[in-house]
């Protein structure tokens, strides 16, 4: 790995300072947020910011770079404003984000066009072409992946062959959180779990420029940044910062880590014998090794440690397809349900227990942004009748959620001796869901009552940076106390691996017919 000379930074008067508090900022891809925590891992102020999404044309999902740094800066002031603590007593701050996807800055660090998302499937034509002319299997040797369609490889050969002129144009390749880190402190960086997703020797765990050669990109060898360790402190906040956030100036910044990572670090299973679920916009499913072990299946990564490899299967069909359902039919029922106090889940659930309960419910594909098997595939009911009710078809969504996260939990089994499953993202609060996901996998599932999972991933890394943490195992929370296990009920698990069963068999039909499908789609790719 490169290693990054380390800035000099000048932290607040610890004689300021009550007591030490730690600021993690997570940014999804619809929602960034900023979550203060104290010392001992407790949440003080949570401030989130819809962060919108721009779909120009089919297959294309970006979102505004400056925007997404207005929105942050203002969540920041305002966790800082609810935690009722000043400024100076946060020690440290680290960000996470999406990983995958691409952010591009020229030559002055200014953005050079929107980020792109990574649900983005723009490149899906390019990604079939080097899987026809022999570039995956090398990619998987060297790389330890084979490249998907957003990946940053993959956009950035895209951007090369569709936009030469923003191409060569091209100052510094980043990912979401390395923009963010940037606005902060004006150094530009990148750390092992994010440069993994794309750049690095899977053995070294170091930029390999033969993999940028491999991709047609060795032009960019000098775009990619300084490669920090995740607990390192890669700047300090800006004066300019700080106006914008509230933060003090010369608060030490770390590093930070893809929020995949951060997830499962956040929930205690950021380690080897784990398997850490996040059940959020893309199916996440992953266990930590201490030697690369490769296979097309998923990805095998960096780590939070160097030396360490954190082996993801994932595929962007998780619970998107739950909120496009919620956004998209039932905006009226999220209105009367606020109006009564409840939250939008809260009022659903019922519905979704007598739909989880019913025999022969319909299936649901949940392939709105992608699947396993790539871009091609599409989302759809099966067996949908008349008589069905609005909980059967969220129970079948939640149910194909649960099954498609199988087909990687599978996998990964063959390989990883994981006894045990941690699961985390937004919808596995509901017991139903954490109960039907230890019903369909099989195995028992632990939910921990981590609720800002990622954020105090990040957090983790701050603290260990500036030596408030031993280093980023030495979570202070009393882990025992905060977690649920959910056990496999045998006759549902019965029922679930028949269904599983059909599911697969009728996603394995459709193949052809998601092709022609896809055929019908706007051509238009630039």
């Amino acid at each position: 790995m490169t290693d990054a000379p380390l800035p000099s930074f000048a932290p607040p008067d610890p004689r300021e300072q009550r007591m030490p508090s730690l600021l993690g900022i997570d940014s999804g891809l619809t929602v960034t947020k900023a979550v203060i925590f104290d010392e001992c891992g407790r949440s003080l102020a949570v401030s989130r910011e819809r962060v919108p999404q721009s779909l120009p044309r089919a297959h294309h999902v970006e979102r505004d770079m400056d925007e997404l740094w207005r929105a942050t800066a203002r969540a920041i002031r305002e966790a800082i404003r609810q935690s009722g603590r000043g400024a100076a007593d946060i020690a440290a701050v680290a960000p996470t984000a999406h990983g995958d996807g691409l952010y591009l800055v020229d030559r002055t660090a200014s953005p050079l066009g929107p980020g792109i998302l990574s649900l983005d499937s723009r490149a899906r034509l390019l990604l079939r072409e080097w899987q026809n002319t022999g570039v995956m299997e090398p990619a998987l040797k060297i790389s330890g992946q084979q490249p998907h369609v957003a990946a940053p490889s993959t956009l950035l050969a895209w951007i090369r062959d569709h936009h030469p002129e923003r191409y060569t144009r091209i100052g510094h390749v980043l990912g979401c959180k390395d923009w963010l880190r940037l606005c902060l402190t004006g150094e530009l960086g990148m750390d092992r779990t994010e440069a993994s997703t794309a750049f690095t020797d899977v053995s070294t765990q170091s930029y390999s420029s033969e993999l940028l050669e491999l991709f047609g990109l060795g032009a960019l060898q000098r775009a990619l940044p300084p490669m920090y360790e995740p607990v390192a402190i890669s700047g300090q906040v800006t004066a300019a910062a700080a106006a914008a956030t509230g933060l003090l100036a010369g608060t030490p910044v770390a590093a930070g880590l893809h929020d995949v990572t951060a997830s499962a670090l956040g929930i205690g299973a950021h380690a080897p014998d784990i398997l850490g679920i996040v059940a959020g916009t893309y199916s996440i499913n992953e266990v930590v090794s201490n030697t690369p072990v490769i296979d097309s299946r998923w990805f095998c990564r960096g780590a939070v440690r160097p030396g360490q490899w954190n082996n993801m299967a994932i595929s962007p069909a998780s619970a998107t397809n739950y909120d496009w359902f919620i956004d998209t039919l039932c905006a009226s029922d999220r209105d009367a349900a606020a109006a009564s106090g409840l939250s939008i889940h809260e009022q659903l659930s019922p519905e979704i227990a007598a739909g989880l309960a019913r025999p022969a419910s319909p299936f649901y594909h949940p392939y709105l942004y992608g699947s396993p098997d790539g871009a091609i595939a599409s989302a759809g009911f099966l067996g949908l009748r008349g008589w069905h009710q609005r909980g059967d078809m969220l129970a079948a969504i939640l149910e194909g959620i649960a099954f498609n996260h199988r087909v990687h939990v599978d996998a990964l089994r063959e390989a990883f001796p994981a006894t045990e499953i941690y699961l985390t993202g937004g919808i596995s609060r509901n017991p139903l869901i954490a109960q039907l996901f230890s019903d369909v996998l099989g195995l028992p599932v632990t939910v921990t009552d981590t609720e800002e999972a990622a954020a105090w991933g990040a957090a983790l890394c701050a603290g260990a940076a500036v030596g408030l943490f031993k280093d980023v195992a030495a979570d202070p929370r009393v882990m025992s106390g905060m977690r649920t296990k959910f056990w496999p009920d045998p006759q549902a698990r019965a029922v679930r691996d028949e269904r599983y069963k059909l599911h697969q068999q009728i996603a394995h039909h459709l193949r052809s017919d998601w092709e022609a499908l896809s055929a019908l789609e706007p051509s238009k790719q630039l």
